[in-house]
């Protein structure tokens, strides 16, 4: 993963075979892993306990525009970026793109992440990850 600001983050994943559906492309709920994947690796880069034992952030909502099918092999470039920091939650704007060829967008949209306690109860966003997303005057 790569990461300059720590607003901004850029993962590189290969697709697998296994990723693949009956009409030889990447099946769509393989997308949302894609950028799962990236999601982790960013929060990671953040905070090293970005899900303490008493918090973690859960998916409150996830909006994928499908630009175009993923075939295999393929080398994939998500990118992720805070679109919009609320109390409780955090937006991510994601782009996953070809990474062997330029100016191939596969999937764009955003998803909203909540921070929850152990009993499920949302909470306000930690300050490690509202420091790190505030970067640049944000």
């Amino acid at each position: 993963m790569k990461t300059v600001d720590p607003r901004f983050s850029e993962t590189l994943l290969d697709v697998r075979w296994g990723d693949m559906d009956a009409f030889d492309h990447v099946n769509n709920a393989s997308y949302l892993r894609y950028i799962e994947e990236a999601r982790v690796a960013w929060f990671r880069s953040l905070a090293a306990d970005w899900a303490a034992v008493d918090c973690a952030p859960i998916l409150a909502a996830a909006t994928v525009n499908y630009r175009r099918p993923i075939g295999w092999p393929e080398r994939l470039r998500i990118t992720l970026h805070a679109e919009k920091l609320g109390t409780k939650s955090l937006t991510l704007g994601h782009r996953v793109e070809s990474a062997t060829q330029d100016g191939v967008l596969y999937a764009d949209g955003h998803t909203v992440m909540v921070w929850v306690d152990r009993s499920g109860q949302s909470i306000p966003l930690p300050e490690r990850i509202r420091a790190a997303c505030e970067v640049g005057g944000r």
